[in-house]
């Protein structure tokens, strides 16, 4: 068992032996003998395990146990999406099993492909050394990895399904975030609200619509464990969406920790990348710039967005843990850190103040 994986949380278990038989029905080759489950460590929001009978391995990707969200958590939108998305995209694992019912343990779910690797979280493991140039090569496959995949044609992949009125997709997030924070008992501060009223008084029109991860971050990523650490896989879909690029970069920055951040964010999320040779926020913006073409002149705009909705998605996590739904205590701290990522916005919001609205489409 790797460092990335944990027994299974008592109030994160399921019906093993239900489970277990079921598997053989549905997967082929999927091994004998006892079944083995170890939960990814990585991640709060939906819950991920490692399955293993012989010499077979699968991950299961569930919904958290207890009250949802409206419309949060949908594991069979995601089961579809990487359907669809990953005979296009390598970096997608395949799905080989999908229940849309809870009947058999208790919530929907599927099964996707095992990829083995590492993957990153808030430190490298202690056998890898991270060189200055490991940290740029990592920094570089990132910026390509996200361009690459804001490359791909959707409408080629049959996913009208997963598109609707992308032109409004930025003023659907400012307007639903901003229903979510408050409606997951967010604290109402002045700054929280200056920001909300600021992201809805200037929200640009999408002009360009694209496959977007919207979670495009280090502990989402599989790396090889031998050098140089090439991605072998993204996981993680739930948030993927048909929409604007500029959104799903901002979000990717939100993540990425450079070592002048606050010491509230860089506990709350993973804080690999303020080690040395890491490209900083704003080379990585500009790198992304020039591998896709893509004008990113109001980029500060959708960084304040990402800002505040990585702060909404934490209030949901800290909301879960205060009402006792949950009893993953790493929920327990994140108020520091929604405070001060409410901060990060405003404070870049006063800084970019009043914007023009309008940009070109992508010019490639």
């Amino acid at each position: 068992m790797s460092n990335a994986l944990l027994p299974v949380r008592p109030d994160n278990d399921f019906d093993r032996e239900a489970f277990s038989s079921a598997l053989t029905k549905n997967i082929e080759g999927s091994g004998q003998g006892p079944l083995e489950v170890y939960q990814f460590a990585a991640g709060a929001s939906n819950l991920t395990y490692l399955i293993q009978r012989g010499s077979w391995s699968g991950v299961l990707r569930t919904p958290p146990r207890g009250p949802l969200e409206p419309n949060a958590h949908d594991m069979g939108r995601e089961g579809r999406w990487l359907l669809k998305l990953a005979p296009a995209f390598p970096l997608a694992p395949r799905v080989l099993w999908q229940e849309a019912s809870a009947s058999l343990i208790g919530v929907p779910f599927y099964v996707m492909e095992y990829r083995s690797g590492l993957i990153l979280d808030r430190n490298f493991p202690p056998e890898i050394a991270p060189s200055v140039s490991l940290c740029q090569n990592l920094s570089e496959q990132f910026a390509s990895g996200l361009a690459a995949l804001h490359q791909i044609d959707w409408k080629q992949l049959n996913m009208d399904e997963f598109s609707y009125l992308p032109e409004q997709f930025v003023e659907r997030q400012v307007r639903g975030w901003v229903k979510r924070y408050f409606l997951a008992d967010g604290e109402k501060s002045a700054q929280a609200q200056g920001v909300a009223a600021w992201l809805s008084s200037y929200v640009p029109q999408s002009v360009e619509a694209t496959i977007i991860h919207n979670d495009f971050k280090f502990n989402n990523i599989v790396l090889d464990t031998s050098p140089p650490h090439a991605f072998r896989a993204i996981v993680d879909w739930e948030m993927a969406a048909i929409g604007d690029p500029l959104f799903d970069l901002a979000v990717s920055l939100t993540y990425w920790m450079n070592d002048e951040d606050p010491p509230e964010l860089k506990t709350a999320l993973s804080a690999v990348t303020a080690a040395p040779g890491f490209y900083s926020r704003e080379r990585m913006a500009e790198r992304y710039q020039e591998l896709s073409g893509r004008d990113i002149t109001l980029l500060p705009y959708y960084r304040v967005l990402a800002d505040f909705k990585l702060a909404v998605i934490m209030q949901q996590l800290y909301a879960r843990w205060a009402r006792g739904q949950t009893q993953d205590t790493r929920f327990q701290h994140l108020g520091a850190a929604i405070r001060a990522l409410i901060n990060k916005a405003w404070v870049l919001a006063e800084r970019t103040g009043p914007l023009r609205t309008q940009r070109s489409p992508h010019s490639n």
